[in-house]
C-alpha cells in the first residue's frame, strides 16, 4: 500500500505550499465561526483525531492536517525544524484565508503549536495542547542517547511485533477500534516513500531536542488547555527520567504558563484524545 492509499474518515484536500509541499488537511464544520486546526504526534497522521473532529464539528470548523512528509502530505527531504513546521502552519493559514485559529496538538504536534504561537502570537489565539512534548526537557547528553537512538534504518527494519509494540505503548488500555493505525503502518512496510517518511519522522525529533520550548513558557500570551493522561507511558521518558512523573512534568509546565487550566485523565495513556475522547471533547467544547 502507498501513503496515498490511506483511508481517512473524512475529505481529503489539498493545498500547494513552498518548495511544490502539498498539504493534505479536512475541513469539517465549515459553516462555523471559530477554526481549530489539529496537528498529529510524532509518526502520526490525521486519522489521530477521527473521535474529535466528527464530534467537534458540529461546534468548530475543525482542519486536521498531515504535516509534510506524513500520511497523505508530499514526501520529501525537507529541513526540518520548528520554524519549518510554523511557517509551513502559517502559509497554510495565508492559503484558506484565516486570520486567526486555535492550534490543537497531540505530542509533538503540541511542541509545534507552542513554538508557532510564540513565533506568530497575532495569529493563534488559543492552544489546545493534548500530552504535549516540549514539557518535558532533555540535556545534551540525554538528547545525543535520544537521537542515536532512533535512526532511518532501524525505523524501516521494525519487525511487525515492534511496529504493534510502537502503538500498544501509546495507551493505558488500547481500544479495539485503534487497530488501523497498526494495520495502517505494516500495510505501509513496502511503500515507496516509506524511507522519505522515516526520514521525516527522525529529523522532527531532531527539530524537537534542538529547539525545546520550555524555557519560553511564560512568553505565552494565548489562553491554555493542557490535557495529560495520568498513565502516560511516553511523558517522561521512563529510561532517562525515572524521577518524573507525568503528573510533575505537566504541573511543572503549567506552572510557567501564565493563562491556563490542566487536566490530567485517570486511566488514560499517551493518545489520550482517542484513548478518552468523550473526556477530551467535553474539555474543548467548554474552553472554546
Amino acid at each position: 500500500m502507498e501513503f496515498s492509499e490511506l483511508k481517512y474518515p473524512y475529505k481529503t484536500k489539498f493545498v500547494k505550499l513552498k518548495d511544490n509541499i502539498s498539504l493534505a488537511y479536512a475541513n469539517e464544520g465549515e459553516n462555523k465561526n471559530e477554526a481549530v486546526v489539529f496537528i498529529h504526534g510524532l509518526a502520526s497522521y490525521m486519522p489521530a483525531w477521527k473521535k474529535n473532529v466528527l464530534i467537534l464539528k458540529d461546534h468548530f470548523r475543525c482542519i486536521p492536517i498531515d504535516l509534510p512528509g506524513y500520511g497523505k502530505s508530499s514526501k520529501g527531504d525537507y529541513h526540518i525544524s520548528m520554524d519549518f513546521y510554523a511557517d509551513i502552519i502559517i502559509e497554510f493559514l495565508d492559503k484558506l484565508e484565516l486570520e486567526h485559529v486555535t492550534l490543537a496538538g497531540h505530542s509533538m504536534g503540541g511542541h509545534i503549536s507552542i513554538f508557532t504561537a510564540l513565533k506568530y502570537s497575532d495569529r493563534i489565539s488559543k492552544l489546545i495542547l493534548a500530552s504535549p512534548a516540549g514539557f518535558e526537557t532533555f540535556n545534551e547528553f540525554e538528547s545525543r542517547i535520544l537521537k542515536n537512538f532512533m535512526t532511518v534504518d532501524l525505523l524501516i527494519n521494525n519487525s511487525v511485533k515492534q511496529l504493534r509494540q510502537n502503538v500498544l505503548i501509546n495507551f493505558y488500555k488500547m481500544p479495539k477500534d485503534a487497530e488501523f493505525m497498526i494495520e495502517d503502518r505494516i500495510a505501509l512496510k513496502d511503500a515507496k516513500d516509506l524511507k522519505l517518511y522515516c526520514s521525516s519522522v527522525v529529523k522532527s525529533l531532531h527539530a524537537m531536542l534542538d529547539e525545546p520550548v520550555f524555557e519560553k513558557f511564560n512568553l505565552i500570551k494565548q489562553q491554555t488547555l493542557i490535557l495529560f493522561g495520568e498513565n502516560d507511558s511516553l511523558i517522561p521518558n521512563r529510561e532517562l527520567h525515572k524521577n518524573l512523573t507525568t503528573k510533575s512534568v505537566a504541573e511543572s509546565g503549567a506552572g510557567k504558563i501564565n493563562n491556563n487550566k490542566l487536566m490530567m485523565i485517570p486511566e488514560c495513556g499517551h493518545f489520550l484524545q482517542f484513548e478518552k475522547p468523550n473526556e477530551f471533547n467535553k474539555e474543548v467544547i467548554e474552553f472554546l
